[in-house]
């Protein structure tokens, strides 16, 4: 039988099917169903195989049964788990009432069950029996499932609740509570959040970071910006994500002003993971809008040179991107670090053949505002060679600026 970790990259269903119903040992059973809740997808004997699991002698076993198809958002799936039949019409509405009955239950993987499946399904009205059993609820892990599922539903009505639980005993409900005060937003959130953005355990501290940066006003920057100082490297990257996601958020009329103060204090930290951080979203990033703003920062705050390196370079290879602002931003970027080290970068280009012609333009235009001589030579060459005629009007105006002749 292959390995567990084998069974995981190729997602092989049926072995892990076999492990959840017939391996002896508690942990394989355990983690077969995780395995299987994190398939894109498992199929209906996997689904099948992790409602048997919801039965399972071990309450571990049950519970990762549980979380597995609330993953696949399997509710038909879980409410078989359950005994319950699925509503023929009304189905939403109906099987919000049935798990909100259920989170009476006297077995605590049925309470768990109800609230992630009352998540899942995100109905408003689900809301307020979870808040009512959240205070109640002896189990830590049905706790946390609770307050996962207040932050899926959204409802700001619930927001102080999931406060007070931001001094629960256990770790995991304090961040699965931040985690939906984030989601909530609203004064109540907001002014939670704020008090455990310094707390004791570094992933409080980080969690409450993060998801200060969901909210879509200012209040959280000074806060955002004092934890960038904080003696975690995760929590000062988790720091710098959610400001650039609060200049994503905030209203035009306030973006400038804000940039300009958060850019400051970043640039007086002289952090190398701030630097990191910008790095990694270029790079990673998924949303544009966070790509850009931390392009445009990331010419802005660098410090030493050890940083302007990744910086330099980063910048550099998102001189040809399609998005026309992360290309222009990333060569004003480069103008702002200047010296003989994105000068070279910028020649490389010029010079490679493994960048596009627009990335080539950007470098020849950058090279206008932090080129010296040997800049100045090289892009006369370019005029006279390149077929192009953005390279040649960029590379002529660059030249004028550097006091060249043509």
């Amino acid at each position: 039988m292959p390995s567990l970790y084998g069974l995981e990259r190729s997602g092989d269903v049926e072995k892990l099917v076999e492990l959840l119903r017939e391996s002896e040992k508690e942990t394989v059973r355990r983690r077969a169903a995780e395995i299987l809740g994190n398939l894109d997808d498992p199929g209906s004997e996997g689904l099948d195989a992790l409602v048997e699991a919801m039965s399972d002698e071990k309450p571990a076993v049950r519970a990762e049964a549980i979380d597995a198809l609330t993953n696949q958002e399997a509710v038909e799936a879980l409410m078989q788990g359950l005994g319950q039949s699925v509503p023929e019409s009304g189905a939403t509405w109906a099987q919000a009432e049935a798990f909100a009955k259920t989170l009476e239950a006297d077995a605590a993987e049925l309470r768990m069950a109800s609230a992630n499946v009352l998540g899942l399904l995100a109905v408003e009205d689900a809301a307020k029996p979870l808040a009512q059993r959240l205070p109640a609820e002896p189990h830590p892990k049905v706790r946390a499932r609770i307050a996962r599922a207040l932050g899926r539903i959204e409802e700001p009505s619930v927001a102080g609740v999931l406060v007070e639980h931001l001094e629960d005993e256990q770790l995991q409900v304090r961040q699965e509570a931040a985690e939906a005060l984030g989601r909530l937003n609203g004064p109540t959130a907001l002014e939670g959040l704020l008090q455990v953005v310094d707390d004791d355990h570094e992933a409080m501290r980080r969690t409450a970071v993060s998801s200060l940066g969901q909210f879509e006003n200012a209040k959280p920057v000074d806060v955002l910006v004092e934890r960038l100082g904080d003696e975690s490297d995760l929590v000062r990257r988790a720091a710098v994500f959610s400001l650039i996601e609060i200049l994503s958020n905030v209203p035009p009329d306030r973006s400038h002003e804000l940039r300009e103060t958060i850019v400051d204090r970043m640039a007086a930290r002289s952090d190398p993971s701030i630097v990191h951080s910008l790095v990694e979203i270029i790079e990673e990033g998924t949303q544009i809008h966070q790509r850009r703003n931390a392009v445009w920062m990331l010419g802005r705050v660098v410090g030493g040179k050890s940083m302007q390196r990744e910086a330099v370079e980063a910048l550099r290879d998102v001189l040809g991107e399609d998005d026309e602002l992360i290309s222009q931003f990333a060569a004003t970027g480069l103008a702002e670090i200047g010296g003989r080290m994105v000068e070279t970068a910028l020649l490389e280009v010029i010079d490679s053949d493994e960048y596009s012609e627009d990335a080539v333009a950007m470098a020849a235009f950058a090279l206008g505002k932090v080129g010296g001589d040997r800049s100045r030579r090289r892009l006369e060459k370019l005029v006279d060679d390149t077929e192009n005629a953005d390279v040649r009007r960029r590379a002529f105006s660059a030249i004028s600026k550097l006091g060249g002749q043509t």
